[in-house]
């Protein structure tokens, strides 16, 4: 505390704004070392990136990553395509046909049987007695039917002999006949009992597979009873039924007239995974007025079991085989203003004067990430050294028009002219290209199998197939592609 008349002079500064002063010199400091070092942070992360192949390129300086796959000249199906259910070839309801007690169920749940294979066994007991006593009857009548016939030969030698009349004669006559039919009809009982001894054995009438059965073993069964005690599935063979439009009747119907065997392919609800291959087994011989489709019913061996009573599947009924198409796959495909166009990647440098506005494609903006590959192809190369220049070979793009003739699935069958076969044209990255950009052309993975052989002459073409075109027909002779120009080779990814 000061002493009273004491003055402070006044180039002493006060103890309060010099420490205020420093404070706020203190929180700048950090504020722009913290600014500094986030800028050094950010010219770092870009000069690493500028660093490599794919950074080089996304800045505008080099060509553009595409994936490419070579056009393929092969067979394609062509189909029509539905939803159908899978139906048993045939199902069968197992019922009693003689009441009595369930003495036991000799198949289990889901088992697969025979045809003349035991399922359940009535008791047999009553209708064993039935026999007995129809058997025992039957000898009663057989000694009553002997009597009778000796008395009307006794009775006609008399009635010879004047003795007796017409009429006692014609008696005993009829008695023999009675007793001979009493005979027959004990035979028939006995027939009819045994029959219901042989119906208290429960057989599976079809080869086919066991559901879950609905009476348990000690119950009383009637053969009036509306629900049954097991039902019996066929399911190989087994059906499908779908349906077509009445306007794609005529094509089917003009090719199984002409005793053509159309074969139908199934396939699972994303349309992805092949399940089993059938024919075509007969067509509905009425249309639905409310749909205005029919009712087309298919078989499978279904040998493996893939196929299921009450399945949803996607359907193709294969019409024709298209032989030496073009295939490309969908995702190749670009669409401009005046059509379809294709990326087709060929070796060197574009040509001067190339029109980068060809089928309808637009330049990118310069200097823009992933409008382009842009030029300067050198810098983006991965096979490029570190300083820029070019080690391997170069290749552009040319925008291609085409003309689609027909789509099934993932692959575009296109009209032949415009494209060759072994052609190699881009499947990924168009979106950053223009016509004549330079590329780096990465082939797509050569693992991939050609769609396989339905077993019955017809190829099959997935929605799961890439459009990979690495098959037989499709590989391109050794480094060289469909144009007799090398083909890109595969870089590293």
């Amino acid at each position: 505390m000061p002493k009273p008349g004491t003055t402070f002079s006044s180039d002493e500064p006060k103890p309060s704004r010099l420490g205020g002063s420093i404070r706020k010199i203190l929180i700048l400091l950090v504020l722009l070392a913290a600014v500094g070092g986030a800028i050094w942070k950010i010219r770092e992360n870009r000069a690493e990136t500028a660093a490599t192949p794919t950074g080089r390129a996304a800045m505008g300086g080099g060509p553009t990553p595409v994936l490419v796959t070579p056009v393929v000249q092969r067979t394609v199906p062509v189909y029509l395509t539905a939803l159908g259910t899978v139906t048993a070839y045939n199902s069968v309801t197992i019922k009693s046909r003689v009441d009595g007690q369930l003495l036991s169920v000799n198949v289990r749940e889901g088992q697969t049987v025979k045809k003349g294979q035991l399922l359940a066994q009535i008791d047999p007991r009553p209708y064993q007695a039935a026999v007995a006593q129809a058997e025992g009857q039957l000898t009663k009548d057989q000694a009553t039917a002997v009597n009778a016939q000796a008395e009307a030969g006794r009775y006609t030698a008399l009635y010879g002999a004047g003795v007796i009349s017409k009429e006692s004669q014609q008696l005993q006559v009829s008695n023999a006949g009675v007793a001979t039919g009493a005979i027959q009809a004990d035979q028939a009982a006995i027939e009819a009992a045994k029959v219901n001894v042989i119906y208290t054995r429960i057989t599976s009438p079809i080869d086919g597979v066991v559901g879950l059965r609905t009476v348990d073993p000690g119950n009383i069964v009637h053969a009036s009873d509306s629900n049954g005690l097991i039902l019996v599935n066929q399911v190989q063979p087994i059906a499908i039924i779908f349906t077509l439009p009445e306007d794609q009747l005529p094509q089917v119907l003009k090719l199984t007239r002409g005793g053509a065997t159309l074969a139908v392919e199934a396939y699972d609800r994303s349309e992805t995974t092949h399940l089993a291959s059938g024919t075509l087994l007969t067509v509905d011989n009425t249309i639905d007025t409310t749909t205005g489709t029919a009712k087309i019913k298919a078989v499978f061996p279904n040998a493996d079991g893939s196929l299921f009573p009450n399945q949803f599947v996607n359907v193709r009924l294969i019409v024709q085989d298209r032989e030496n198409a073009i295939v490309v796959p969908s995702a190749a495909l670009q669409t401009a203003a005046n059509g379809n166009f294709l990326y087709v990647v060929k070796p060197g440098n574009p040509p001067e004067g190339l029109d980068t506005t060809v089928a309808g494609t637009a330049p990118p903006k310069s200097g823009r990430s992933g409008k382009g590959g842009g030029k300067g192809a050198k810098s983006g190369d991965p096979n490029a050294a570190a300083n820029g220049k070019q080690n391997g070979p170069s290749y552009y793009v040319e925008a291609v028009p085409v003309k689609v003739d027909l789509t099934q699935g993932s692959n575009v069958i296109l009209a032949a002219g415009t494209v060759n076969p072994g052609d190699q044209i881009v499947i990924d990255g168009q979106e950053k290209l223009k016509n004549g950009g330079r590329v780096i052309p990465h082939q797509s993975d050569p693992t991939i199998a050609p769609p396989p052989s339905t077993g019955n002459g017809h190829t099959r073409v997935r929605k799961a197939d890439t459009g990979d075109a690495s098959g037989p027909q499709g590989t391109p002779a050794s480094g060289q592609n469909g144009n007799g120009t090398p083909a890109p080779g595969r870089s590293p990814q």
